[in-house]
């Protein structure tokens, strides 16, 4: 028996598809096959199993645990949750690897799965292995003694979130979009001190409201429009798999995932001084000079949770975040990428720091930037033109770090080129400290794309 997957779905971090075109249950069987063979060579033998919200999720997931258990693993069902409650349950049962089914903040139509592989991110070179795997044919039988249990990890999630928590009282608005991480929250609520208002906590995979990615500013305005009403200290929202966090201050202004970070990494850094703080190649210089003014060491990095959390075991930094939303501490927990549990970090980062989010956001320095650009282009092209474009940088002696792409300094500021992992789009991204320093930032950008044959033109969604 073999089986071929589309290959659009075999992303660098994940796999991911349009459910019906792209992916469906025979994918997620051949999933299930591949992962439990590769866990048995490996010495493992059981594996933890989440899903979120969405109304394609039961049934990839039946399918899922059909491959898992044919090819020889047990199951441990942990329920409908955010993605880091099934990274919990990887990280603290008895099980050997897990994965979640997830669109993460994709709309509503998508579907796909988040891997842990014996504590580790499986990811890149290993997820093209489970397609070569699945059109040779090449799985282990399962020899009968396979089982499938259920693991209620919800309320020990919250309680580990909850633990150690050392922040003051404050009057907060949470978004969760009507994503994964809604009873999660709901629950987490109840535990804080301070006051607490909750939008669209009921878990829809039709997401009613607004889609589920709180990168986006326009999906913040129904928490904009609470905070502002009820006159609360800060919001936060969550995507759809609650991995990625985002927040506003208390005057409805977004605090990105750069500026978390530089909030987060103060009292990261009282307790463990000159440490590594990582962050991906689109964040604000304004946040590595942070780092380094608090006594940090900042680390630039190739942008992707899976990359992120391997080069933090390798470094042993206690806090790496992406311009994204994603947010990682080691430092008291386990290293993965948790929106609930950085919301709470951030609750007491407030705290520790003495100065309300709005005073932060407002000491934070005056920068013009423009948001994550993409841009369309052939997929045997994107790699192809960011290599021509470091070469005639490299020609010309500009000032290039190579880290993901080529992210350029200049007296103005810098710019960024680079191929994203996960679809047929160039990334760009300019940060200056005045309007007139952008635009000629721009113009660069624009001048090596013409170069290389293309137009910056339209930017095209997630």
């Amino acid at each position: 028996m073999t089986h071929r997957f589309d290959p659009t779905s075999l992303r660098e971090y994940d796999i991911r598809g349009i459910v019906g075109e792209t992916l469906g249950p025979d994918d997620a069987r051949a999933i299930g096959r591949g992962f439990a063979t590769l866990l048995r060579r490996a010495g493992g033998t059981r594996v933890a199993v989440g899903r979120d919200g969405r109304l394609s999720s039961p049934a990839l997931e039946a399918a899922l645990i059909e491959g898992l258990t044919a090819s020889g693993c047990s199951v441990v069902r942990t329920g409908m949750g955010p993605t880091p409650m099934l990274y919990y349950a990887e990280a603290t049962l008895e099980v050997d690897g897990g994965i979640q089914i997830t669109g993460s903040h994709n709309p509503g139509h998508y579907n796909g799965f988040k891997m842990v592989f014996q504590h580790a991110s499986f990811f890149g070179e290993k997820i093209q292995l489970l397609g070569k795997m699945a059109a040779e044919g090449d799985w282990d039988e399962g020899d009968g003694t396979e089982t499938v249990t259920e693991a209620d990890v919800e309320d020990l999630y919250v309680s580990r979130l909850f633990a150690g928590f050392a922040g003051g009282a404050y009057r907060v608005g949470w978004d969760t979009g009507n994503g994964a991480a809604g009873p999660v929250i709901e629950k987490l609520v109840k535990l804080l001190p301070g006051e607490h208002h909750t939008l669209f906590t009921d878990v829809d995979g039709n997401f009613p409201n607004h889609h589920p990615d709180p990168t986006e500013e326009k999906n913040l305005a129904d928490l904009k429009k609470l905070v502002a009403e009820k006159q609360l200290d800060f919001g936060l929202a969550f995507d759809g798999d609650g991995d990625r966090l985002g927040a506003i201050d208390g005057q409805g202004r977004v605090i990105w995932g750069d500026q978390l970070l530089s909030i987060l990494a103060e009292p990261v850094l009282r307790v463990e001084p000159g440490a590594t703080i990582i962050a991906d190649v689109k964040a604000s210089q304004m946040l590595f000079d942070r780092v380094a003014e608090l006594g940090g060491k900042p680390l630039m990095w190739k942008t992707g949770h899976s990359l992120v959390k391997t080069k933090m075991k390798e470094t042993h930094a206690p806090l790496a975040g992406e311009m994204s939303g994603h947010i990682f501490f080691a430092q008291d927990y386990y290293g993965f990428d948790d929106a609930q549990y950085a919301a709470i970090r951030l609750i007491q980062a407030v705290h520790v720091i003495g100065k309300s989010l709005t005073e932060l956001k407002d000491a934070m320095p005056k920068l013009v930037n423009t948001p994550e650009m993409r841009f369309q282009v052939d997929e045997s092209r994107k790699f192809a033109v960011v290599d021509e474009v470091l070469d005639r940088l490299e020609a010309e002696g500009a000032d290039v770090n190579r880290t993901d792409g080529a992210r350029v300094n200049t007296a103005d500021g810098w710019w960024l080129l680079r191929a994203s992992n996960t679809q047929d789009v160039l990334v760009a991204r300019a940060e200056a400290k005045d309007q007139a320093g952008l635009d000629r930032l721009l113009a660069q950008i624009d001048d090596q794309l013409a170069k290389s044959g293309l137009v910056r033109g339209e930017t095209v969604g997630h």
